[in-house]
């Protein structure tokens, strides 16, 4: 796949709305041939959650300086990953990780014994977080 590859996520009302998204978060990108709206459709997912959006398909969701689900869909077999870059009020602007980033694997860190949440309650400023997304 090509470097530098930007897309837009948009639907996001549809689901969760923004809650899910974050910089630097790693999303799954999957193909839905059989959409009954949309031939080229690409599904936006995170573990846990499932569907979460869509790639901008049509020239009134694709944001400038991206591309559309249908110049991508066929740039990857089933599914890929893509990178949250900027977040706005109605959009999501994400770069498609190359092959070489794409071995990614779903990551919820376990929870943590209790020497270390005592250490970690004395610094208010350190509170544990649970990411959820994938790994690169």
């Amino acid at each position: 796949m090509k470097n530098n590859v930007f897309i837009t996520v948009t639907g996001v009302s549809h689901y969760y709305g923004m809650k899910p998204f974050e910089i630097d978060r790693v999303i799954k990108l999957v193909k839905e041939p059989d959409n009954e709206y949309d031939s080229e459709a690409i599904r936006v997912e995170l573990p846990f959650i499932d569907k979460i959006g869509y790639v901008a398909n049509s020239p009134n969701t694709v944001a400038k300086g991206t591309v559309s689900a249908g110049r991508i869909f066929d740039l990857f077999e089933g599914e890929c990953f893509a990178q949250v870059l900027f977040v706005t009020h109605a959009s999501v602007i994400c770069g498609i990780l190359t092959e070489e980033n794409a071995t990614c694997e779903p990551i919820v860190e376990q929870p943590i014994d209790e020497q270390h949440v005592e250490r970690k309650i004395k610094n208010e400023f350190n509170k544990p977080k649970y990411p959820i997304g994938f790994k690169v």
